[in-house]
């Protein structure tokens, strides 16, 4: 016999198709925007919420984690992967989803995709980062690794901080090329370069954003120059860095989450006593961020299950009035609670 799911069984599903939609109707650099302010308002009561370095399953394909975390009222996670190896094979190297609850009960309250979504505050993230240590009135970014982050990346820079040309460099030059064409039309002048050298010339912002799971040397010492800021994202999981470590030697660093980041980060090639700032300090305004012209800085960002939340709480507040979402059956509610089996059988 069927019964119907109540009120209590149903919980907000957003899939692909709806935050697609609901990108496009609020105006993806709206949406970088208002993500960014939200990021960074989070920021702002850091010491409120449980953290944890994520949860992660490492093989030689890629890694699987759980992000979560908790400000004593909400509670989030993200189930996210990277699998470098993925895109041979016509697959994304990230996928993700996440899901949203009420600490007072434990019911879930959202459940959304966090493919689409993790792009979308990675770049609001790296947007609010640069908005503290990237030099005054900069124009000019230079992207170097131009996969699915690059667009959103560049879109973010503009919104926020009112970017208007990236220079663009991949060792794929179908990347940049794709690049390009989804960045026309957007107010963005895209360049194409051929080496990462050409990139970065006249670029106050430099974000480093590439795949493979190695050691790597994607910036040089002598390739930066004083002032520039740099946005480095690609870093994510041990045994894999983008910047040569005397960059670090002459950058000031700021990070999300120390513990998290020594591991993770460009930071593991340092000394476990390196010095760095956590970006929470500077949003709060304990310690500065960009001090001088001549200042370098670096944001050794891995990610961190705070912007997740950040993004999943904004995603259940913009949902409301739209129909941008499914309800989906996935907590059993029984008339009474202590007779689940009860409800079982009457379904037979």
């Amino acid at each position: 016999m069927f019964i119907p799911p109540s009120e209590k069984a149903l919980v907000p599903f957003v899939s692909v198709e709806n935050m697609m939609r609901l990108v496009h109707a609020i105006g993806i650099e709206t949406v970088l925007r208002e993500l960014t302010d939200v990021i960074e308002a989070d920021f702002a009561r850091w010491e409120l919420f449980d953290k944890t370095p994520r949860v992660a399953s490492h093989s030689r394909e890629g890694v699987i984690e759980l992000m979560p975390t908790s400000d004593g009222e909400i509670y989030a996670f993200k189930y996210v992967n990277g699998h470098p190896k993925n895109m041979a094979q016509g697959l994304q190297t990230v996928t993700a989803f996440g899901l949203l609850a009420e600490v007072s009960t434990g019911y879930p309250v959202l459940l959304t995709e966090m493919t689409l979504l993790t792009a979308l505050r990675t770049a609001a993230t790296s947007a609010m980062a640069a908005r503290h240590l990237a030099p005054r009135g900069a124009r000019v970014m230079a992207m170097i690794g131009n996969g699915a982050q690059a667009e959103f990346q560049a879109l973010a820079m503009k919104a926020v901080l009112g970017i208007d040309t990236v220079r663009l460099y991949d060792i794929d030059r179908r990347a940049t090329e794709k690049t390009v064409r989804n960045l026309a039309g957007t107010g963005i002048t895209a360049i194409a370069c051929a080496s990462p050298e050409a990139a970065i010339e006249g670029a106050q912002i430099i974000t480093t954003c590439t795949a493979d799971k190695q050691y790597a040397t994607i910036l040089t010492d002598n390739m930066v120059g004083a002032g520039v800021h740099i946005n480095a994202i690609g870093g994510d999981c041990p045994g894999k860095t983008e910047l040569h470590r005397d960059i670090l030697l002459r950058a000031d660093t700021f990070v999300e989450y120390p513990p998290q980041t020594r591991i993770e980060g460009e930071i593991q090639q340092m000394p476990a006593d390196f010095p760095v700032t956590e970006l929470w300090q500077v949003v709060t305004g304990k310690i500065a961020g960009r001090r001088d012209a001549g200042q370098i800085t670096l944001f050794d960002s891995v990610g961190f299950a705070i912007e997740d939340f950040s993004a999943l709480r904004y995603i259940r507040d913009r949902l409301a009035g739209t129909d941008f979402y499914q309800n989906l059956d996935i907590i059993a509610d029984p008339d009474d609670p202590r007779d689940l089996f009860g409800m079982f059988q009457r379904a037979g």
